[in-house]
């Protein structure tokens, strides 16, 4: 048997690509209430976050849906209202982590404000993720094992690099962070990368609220001497694998959710002769 006869056939892909999107696509936890942010569509509420913010400032809790706008008779700005609802939940306990870092909301397509990245699941706000597949030049694939220490996934594996852009970051640039801290890469590296692509926009029920996040991916082929080291002491181990091997690591579910779809994307893609990496030799 060959290198080639060992690679998952386009049925066997989108099998496992159909059981994964129904994963990826569930309706809001029980209880949820749509968000809006400056009368803007921008979420799904969990009914633990509704109770927890109910009297804020800037907060106005009704039965279909809960509203944040900001205050002008209290001189708050709409940001000044996320950030008190992001240290109320923190002080409550039920934030899965702090982390220091700001993310856009969006709603409708529209930027409206920034908010601690921990406080956007109870809220269920839209997030953005780039995913680097990082293939050699003999059509193996980097991939990269999550720290044992990580919120979510740890020790499972997950594509070279990937991760949510930061408030005013632009994916490109969040992809190339992503790719510096976690697996060493310049921009020189990514230099032929292929144009970022949006895999699916996942809505998954999460312990700490609601997951509503755009998977977003790029392919690229690194330079054959190229060895790609974790900066960030968030990956501890990084490999270099077959397709075959890769195949069985997935139909194993050693890899994230997010990064099973990632991956899988490029397998299809590849298998239909788009975007393809290079053939196995």
């Amino acid at each position: 048997m060959d290198a080639r006869s060992a690679l998952p056939t386009v049925t066997e892909l989108n099998a496992r690509i159909s059981g994964l999107v129904r994963r990826a696509q569930q309706l809001p936890p029980p209880g949820a209430r749509p968000l809006t942010v400056a009368t803007r569509v921008a979420g799904w509420v969990t009914a633990q976050a509704t109770d927890l913010i109910a009297t804020l400032p800037g907060v106005h809790v009704e039965y279909e849906a809960v509203h944040l706008g900001a205050v002008p008779s209290q001189r708050l700005t709409l940001n000044a209202v996320l950030e008190n609802i992001a240290v109320t939940l923190r002080d409550a306990g039920v934030l899965r982590s702090w982390r220091d870092e700001l993310l856009d909301v969006m709603g409708e397509g529209r930027l409206l404000g920034r908010i601690e990245r921990a406080a956007v699941r109870p809220l269920g706000m839209l997030t953005q993720a780039v995913h680097l597949n990082a293939w050699s030049p003999d059509g193996r694939l980097w991939i990269a094992r999550r720290a044992l220490d990580k919120s979510t996934g740890p020790g499972m594996w997950d594509t070279l690099a990937g991760g949510l852009a930061g408030a005013g970051e632009d994916l490109e640039t969040a992809l190339l962070r992503e790719s510096h801290e976690e697996a060493g890469l310049l921009a020189v590296d990514l230099a032929a990368h292929q144009p970022l692509r949006t895999v699916l926009r996942m809505h998954r029920r999460l312990p700490e609220g609601y997951q509503v996040e755009n998977l977003l991916l790029c392919d690229c082929v690194l330079d054959a001497a190229a060895t790609p080291t974790n900066l960030d002491g968030e990956v501890t181990e990084i490999r270099c694998v077959p397709i075959a091997e890769l195949w069985e690591m997935l139909c194993q579910g050693r890899f994230t959710l997010e990064a099973d779809l990632a991956i899988l994307d490029s397998l299809r893609l590849r298998a239909a002769g788009v975007c393809a990496p290079p053939p196995v030799e």
